[in-house]
């Protein structure tokens, strides 16, 4: 007790040197600088408080107003009260307000104000500056340029970073020259380096002797050039013997010996106990090494003739035991000497080695179990599947069944004398699949050294893979277990078998066969236009024949909700929120109440919990739209498990079940998944334009931006721009007001439905027109291309059977043929390949004959177009790009606005047509520009020279001065009517006699 508290007072004493040791360290201007604030409103509150205490009144509403009458006596005295309460009140305040701050600056959210979510930009020397340690010698090099800190205890606890660093290259890319050794030759702290070349010694070793480095090798490859150790300097106990022993066992252990055969090996492990045990307690501690060892174990004399001869080992024990009956080399060379020369008894000896493993002052405890003894265990494995028996062969299933594996391998492990046995088993699992449960367990077991024997019935048991059968049967060589495969005559006790590796080719070429008659059933199923899953999807029930889907209502109207949704600008994390607010059943959940779907006998923790992957997964199903979709995964006949194969190799079925969406829903749906996701700001608004908006100059995308002039304005900007460094991917910022094109949309729309409804037909015409002009001299180009290369790849045809009947009548050598026809089939290929390119390409452009009929129906759908949501501009535009200003900086000035439309591309109405202007009006115009241009350059040098700064400065102050004057009319207006009555007009009273003043 007295220790504890003489601990306690140690560290009490220690405080104000902790205290003062920090003080040191800290920069005292920034310290009282950074409490400037707290210091000023602690003594606010601490005069407030003397006010308040000074203030006469019978009641708090009294003391309220006498003190608001005396407030222009706070200040009289500068100097703080000291009144104890006073000061309380005014510490207390200034330490609550730190402690606020404190707290709000440590929940703060981060936010990057003017940047749109996700917004990112290179690094530069500044932002790694803080990372940084100003001593070059005391940094990790990263670049050339990039450097990170040692010390893990920055100015700023921020730039705090731990120190791993994970290097990926391949062979030659310069892991070793180019950061390793840079590293090493900063030289500020200990290191610990893999060789695997050998080269990093031998280039930097001088300069680590050079500064002053303890150098320690362990060269693996040649010991003469490494470094030794005693391993009896790390001897604790009884049991590090047993471990360096068993070491030195496994280390010397021969490769062809047999683990069943071990009497030798238990043997020679009891005597390097004995001896290894007596020179650890008796001998002096120069002479606790391995050289000692050898030379005790060359004084150990054994005569086959003379079973009592004694040699000066035995002398040296027998002195020992004479001292210490119970010393443990004693006990261990005791049951070493119970074989008499070279003949012994194998029982006594494998009793004694299970004993050996309890040491002389070891006694159990109470109530503790003791362990048993150490016995390795025979392993039985049975395994069946489905590959091992057809339908009908129904003999064939009961001979391979897991009883008769079970009871065949009971019987031989009896017959062969086999103990302790234990069965692995894996009921219905394939052989292709090594991730099996019973076989895993039963591998642990063998790579923990707890198997002895292992029967199988026969090879295909294993497994039906070559390689990994062939890795597994050296897994257990190695591990010493014996392998018997009872049909197949299999034992590795009698060395390799010739045939073993053909078995396991057949047995993978059997799983490989059944895999392949399995999927050629599945793949005429499915061309048949059949589903191939007996699941449905959400939306959908299966009939009563179970072999078409039909709309299931309730579900349908929760599709089409969420497809209705991401066309309205919602993402799917906020679709999920909603659908979990509103209590809807989660597709899983849902299909469950029905009894379908594979989770219908699942137990569900949250019935509701939509999450944004579902979503997703609903918007992207084909089947929605009515097709059957089939092999869109195929399984491997090894691993079992579902790959996903390329859309083009999926096999699509049309109008096979009514349909939930429809294509051009669902083609829309598909293009607003691709653009940016249109989140709500911190005042819940969308910006609606985000994904459509793009740069005329660089094709970048445009990012809404707010003004922060307490108006609030949204304005998009070109997103290369603002890339670090600024205006080099993108010369200006093509600032565009958000009202703007909105307005410009507006009018358009307007117009082009005007424009539609008065004459279709000639809209129908102006629109094909249109896109015609549009095809430019590459689309042209393309279709030349393409007629040329259909045309090569016929005569290339020609070509190679021309070679070929030439070769065969004699006329073409084999050599020349064999040159010929790799040419001409990778041209072939080639074209090929070129020519779905091209015909894609083509289509592209001839697909656009209906687009006009589809536009209009569009434009049907609305009756005005004053108010555009975000689901119309999704529907009507396919993007807009906007030009750079011609006046940048001033309030009226040009700008170009291309506007491109769905299914019509760009378009424009008669209305915003240009119009021919009469010489007169061109005037006009040429007037007014040049007096925009004329104003504007005065603007800018105005500007420049600070002349507009200070006119901006003037009518703000007048401004001021106007609101100042109106306030103040209505103020006098109202102290006239007594409905206002100032704080200098209300009565005052004298100060008490006795109050103490600040």
């Amino acid at each position: 007790m007295s220790s504890i508290i003489a601990g306690i007072t140690k560290d009490l004493k220690a405080v104000p040197e902790n205290l003062k040791a920090k003080a040191k360290g800290a920069d005292a201007k920034k310290l009282l600088l950074l409490n400037v604030p707290y210091i000023l409103a602690g003594y606010f509150c601490d005069k407030v408080a003397w006010l308040w205490r000074v203030s006469e009144g019978a009641d708090a509403s009294a003391k309220m107003i006498a003190a608001m009458n005396g407030f222009d006596t706070l200040f009289s005295n500068p100097l703080p009260s000291f009144h104890p309460r006073d000061l309380l009140i005014g510490a207390g305040c200034g330490i609550a307000l730190r402690l606020v701050v404190y707290y709000k600056a440590k929940n703060a959210k981060k936010f990057r104000h003017g940047k749109e979510y996700g917004s990112a930009r290179w690094g530069n020397a500044k932002d790694i500056e803080p990372y940084m340690d100003s001593v070059f010698e005391n940094n990790v090099l990263l670049t050339q340029t990039e450097r990170l800190m040692m010390s893990g205890r920055p100015k700023q606890p921020k730039y705090a970073r731990n120190k791993n660093i994970l290097v990926i290259g391949g062979s030659g890319s310069g892991k070793t020259r180019f950061f390793v050794k840079p590293n090493l030759m900063q030289m500020h702290s200990s290191y610990v380096v893999t060789d695997p070349k050998g080269t990093v010694l031998v280039e930097c070793g001088k300069m680590l002797k050079r500064g002053k480095y303890k150098i320690k090798v362990l060269n693996t490859i040649n010991f003469a050039k490494s470094m030794h150790y005693n391993p009896f300097a790390y001897l604790r106990s009884e049991k590090d013997i047993l471990k360096l022993v068993n070491t030195i066992i496994v280390n010397t252990k021969g490769e062809g010996q047999q683990s069943g055969e071990d009497f030798w090996i238990k043997a020679e492990k009891l005597y390097y106990t004995a001896l290894i045990a007596y020179i650890w307690y008796e001998a002096p501690e120069e002479e606790q090494n391995f050289a000692m060892l050898i030379d005790l174990i060359d004084a150990s004399e054994a005569r086959e003739d003379d079973e009592n001869f004694k040699n000066a080992v035995d002398l040296l024990f027998e002195e020992l035991e004479a001292e210490n009956p119970n010393h443990f080399a004693v006990r261990q060379y005791k049951k070493y000497k119970l074989a008499a020369g070279v003949v012994c008894s194998k029982r006594l000896l494998n009793q004694a080695v299970g004993k050996s493993l309890r040491t002389h002052n070891l006694k159990p405890k109470k109530g503790a179990q003791v362990m048993r003894k150490n016995e390795k265990i025979t392993a039985l494995y049975e395994r069946l599947s489905r590959d091992d028996f057809g339908k009908d062969d129904d003999q064939q299933r009961e001979s391979n069944s897991i009883s008769n594996q079970k009871a065949m391998l009971e019987e031989f492990a009896a017959r062969q004398g086999f103990t302790n046995i234990v069965h692995f088993t894996d009921d219905g699992i394939s052989g292709t699949c090594f991730d099996r449960p019973g076989f895993l367990a039963m591998m642990k077991e063998v790579e923990a050294g707890n198997v002895e024997y292992l029967c199988i019935k026969d090879m295909s048991r294993m497994g039906r893979d070559y390689l990994k059968v062939g890795q597994i049967m050296e897994i257990l060589r190695q591990r010493g277990v014996r392998l018997i495969a009872i049909n197949d005559g299999v034992d590795s006790a009698r060395g390799d078998d010739d045939f073993t590796p053909f078995r396991n080719i057949m047995n993978e070429y059997y799983a490989r066969d059944t895999s392949r008659k399995i999927r050629s059933t599945f793949q005429s199923k499915g061309k048949s236009g059949k589903h191939l899953t007996g699941t449905v999807i959400y939306g959908y029930l299966w009939n009563e024949a179970r072999d078409q889907w039909l709309v299931d209502p309730e579900a349908a109207d929760v599709v089409k909700r969420i497809f209705a949704m991401t066309i309205d600008g919602y993402g799917p994390y906020q679709i999920a929120s909603k659908l979990k607010s509103e209590k809807v059943l989660i597709p899983s959940a849902y299909l469950a109440q029905h009894g379908e779907g594979v989770n219908k006998n699942k137990t569900f923790k949250d019935v509701y919990g939509w999450g944004s992957s579902t979503i997703c997964n609903i918007l992207e199903k084909r089947e929605y739209l009515g097709h059957t979709i089939n092999f869109k995964t195929r399984k491997h006949f090894k691993d079992k498990k579902s790959h996903y194969v390329p859309e083009d190799e999926w096999t699509i079925f049309e109008n096979t079940h009514e349909a939930i969406i429809d294509q051009q829903t669902f083609d829309l749906v598909q293009k607003i998944r691709g653009n940016v996701r249109r989140y709500p700001d911190g005042w819940g608004e969308a910006a609606p334009l985000t994904g459509l908006l793009y740069c005329a100059d660089c094709g970048g995308k445009m990012y809404v931006h707010r003004t922060n002039n307490g108006k609030r304005i949204s304005q998009y900007t070109c997103s290369q721009y603002s890339k670090v460094p600024v205006g080099k991917l993108c010369t200006t910022q093509h600032r565009i007001n958000e009202d703007v094109v909105l307005s410009l949309v507006s009018e358009m729309l307007k117009a082009i439905a005007e424009y539609a409804k008065h004459d279709r037909a000639e809209f129908v015409r102006v629109v094909q027109e249109a896109q015609s002009s549009q095809q430019t001299a590459e689309v042209r180009k393309q279709r030349t291309r393409l007629a040329t290369a259909k045309q090569r790849v016929s005569e290339l045809e020609v070509l190679l059977c021309k070679i070929y009947e030439d070769n065969i009548l004699g006329k073409l050598s084999d050599s020349r043929y064999a040159t010929l026809d790799a040419q001409y089939e990778k041209e072939q290929s080639e074209l090929t390949a070129e020519i779905s390119v091209l015909e894609k390409a083509v289509k592209s452009y001839e697909k656009h004959e209906k687009d006009a009929d589809r536009f209009i129906a569009l434009i049907d759908k609305y009756e005005n177009f004053d108010k555009l949501t975000i689901a119309m501009l999704n529907e009507f535009i396919e993007k807009i790009l906007v030009h750079e200003r011609d006046r940048k900086g001033s309030i009226q000035t040009t700008q170009e606005v291309e506007i491109y439309f769905n299914f019509v591309g760009r378009f424009v109405p008669p209305a915003f047509g240009e119009v021919e202007l009469t010489p007169e009006e061109l005037e006009e115009i040429r007037k007014r520009e040049e007096r925009k241009d004329r104003l504007h350059q005065n603007y800018l040098k105005r500007k420049a020279s600070g002349a507009q700064k200070r006119y901006e400065d003037k009518i703000k102050k007048r401004k001021k001065a106007e609101i100042e004057a109106k306030k103040a009319a209505i103020r006098a207006e109202d102290i006239a009517k007594g409905v206002f009555v100032p704080v200098s007009s209300l009565p005052q009273r004298e100060p008490m006699k006795g109050v103490q003043t600040a």
